[in-house]
């Protein structure tokens, strides 16, 4: 349904150095850079953009969930955000609320966004 998504950072050199790391466990990589707009993705377009804070003033906390290949990959996404210095707000485990297999993790990027790594495949 999407065809892409952006958000706004603050620093956007701190926000694709945290993207940089923890989509690579994921399959994803930076593709397009273009300075202060850069955009993820899978070959050969990027769905997931970064860009500088342009518009409105203050916060407003957004909600990403990137698909995972798999709970060892969630599992890593968690670990090197963790080593990034990302705050953790849930650790790698099954939400059975929204599923069986649903196995994700959550954390929050530089700019204080929930960013999680699902998997809906089972062990």
């Amino acid at each position: 349904m999407l065809d892409h998504l952006s958000i706004q950072c603050a620093d956007v050199a701190a926000s694709a150095a945290f993207y940089d790391a923890v989509l690579a466990p994921l399959g994803g990589r930076r593709i397009m850079d273009r300075g202060a707009v850069i955009g993820y993705g899978v070959p050969p377009m990027p769905d997931f953009w970064l860009g500088p804070r342009t518009t409105g003033s203050g916060f407003r906390e957004s909600h990403i969930a990137f698909a995972a290949p798999d709970r060892a990959a969630v599992r890593e996404f968690f670990r090197i955000a963790v080593e990034a210095g990302a705050e953790v707000l849930h650790e790698p485990r099954v939400w059975p609320e929204y599923h069986s297999t649903y196995y994700g993790a959550f954390v929050r990027d530089p700019d204080g966004n929930n960013v999680e790594a699902v998997s809906h495949r089972p062990e």
